[in-house]
């Protein structure tokens, strides 16, 4: 694996397509511009993976980013939780949840665990992790009370007419 330097920090290659980070100095750290909360924001190795992993969502997926937000706000079990991605359907209800980890981070049980735990109050069909080397995608059948993991993450065009239940 190779690094790419991003004024002066280090950043490992992903697997993902490469994205024109829009960067710049903050106090102390680098910041990255993100479009879809429309301002800059730390670039740590999760946000990295974000940023990618959002560009890839929209450029090559065909998700609108009108329907994908970062970093949003819930309540789980009474406390204040951060959802890394959501990508809602047209009505407003959630399609899709997105956990970033950082490159060196393993997606293991635990990160499954955590997402579905947001699951438990947003209730969305798809959940999705990334690290930025490996990718999981897993479809919610509600009616049966069960998932399955799926080969690839879906393109918005294939999963934009499933219904929730």
């Amino acid at each position: 694996m190779t690094n790419i330097n991003l004024i002066g920090k280090q950043f490992p290659s992903l697997n993902l397509p490469p994205t024109e980070l829009r960067l710049c100095r903050g106090d102390n750290h680098i910041k990255v511009y993100d479009r879809l909360r429309k301002k800059y924001v730390t670039l740590t190795p999760e946000e990295y993976v974000r940023q990618h992993f959002v560009d890839w969502l929209i450029k090559y997926k065909n998700y609108p980013s009108s329907i994908v937000s970062n970093e949003v706000g819930i309540v789980l079990n009474g406390t204040k939780k951060r959802c890394d991605t959501i990508i809602f359907m047209t009505d407003g209800s959630p399609l899709m949840i997105v956990e970033y980890k950082a490159p060196d981070i393993e997606i293991s049980q635990c990160v499954f665990d955590q997402i579905v735990r947001y699951n438990m109050t947003l209730k969305a069909r798809f959940l999705a992790v990334s690290n930025g080397i490996n990718h999981y995608c897993c479809e919610i059948d509600y009616v049966n009370g069960s998932y399955r993991f799926m080969r690839d993450i879906p393109t918005y065009n294939e999963i934009k007419n499933i219904s929730i239940k």
